[in-house]
């Protein structure tokens, strides 16, 4: 016996991403929106079918990404920024929150969201990490979607009506 194996599928033609990145730590989020927006390219998304957000800061990302699932335009949304360490207790809050806000979009609203919202130690981590993880975020919401996709379930209005007319019948 051989199970079905379904493999990723990195072909983002047709596909509309979404992506919001946080300002706070400008030059980071500036390096992986390049980096992402780059790749989603190279993947066969359309430039014009890539949709950016700037926002405040990490924990304005939760809203904005729900915002964006609600509207139903993308199939995919990508979550950019960075927390760098400091000398107070403000970077597990942001980290903890933004991940966890992050988390609970894409499960409530069934929409697949990569976090590139970069957690560091200091600034040179977070550089260091830029670019690579753009390119992450952008394979990880093409495979993503592309599977989501797959694994609709073949609706067709006709068949549901169908099914009415033949449920209304049994009743006479």
């Amino acid at each position: 016996m051989n199970p079905y194996i379904v493999n990723p599928d990195f072909n983002g033609e047709g596909l509309h991403i979404g992506i919001v990145r946080a300002r706070f730590n400008e030059e980071i989020g500036t390096a992986q929106l390049e980096a992402c927006v780059a790749e989603l390219v190279a993947l066969g998304v359309d430039a014009r079918d890539i949709t950016v957000l700037s926002i405040p800061g990490a924990l304005e990302a939760g809203l904005i990404l729900a915002q964006m699932a609600e509207t139903g335009e993308f199939d995919a949304l990508v979550a950019l920024g960075a927390v760098i360490r400091g000398e107070t207790y403000h970077f597990e809050i942001v980290s903890n929150e933004s991940a966890a806000a992050i988390s609970r979009v894409s499960l409530e609203m069934g929409m697949p969201i990569a976090n590139g919202i970069l957690t560091t130690e200091n600034d040179e981590q977070a550089q260091v990490r830029a670019a690579e993880k753009g390119r992450d975020c952008a394979r990880a919401a093409v495979e993503m979607a592309n599977l989501m996709a797959l694994l609709e379930p073949d609706f067709d209005e006709e068949d549901e009506f169908e099914e009415e007319e033949d449920f209304d019948n049994d009743d006479e």
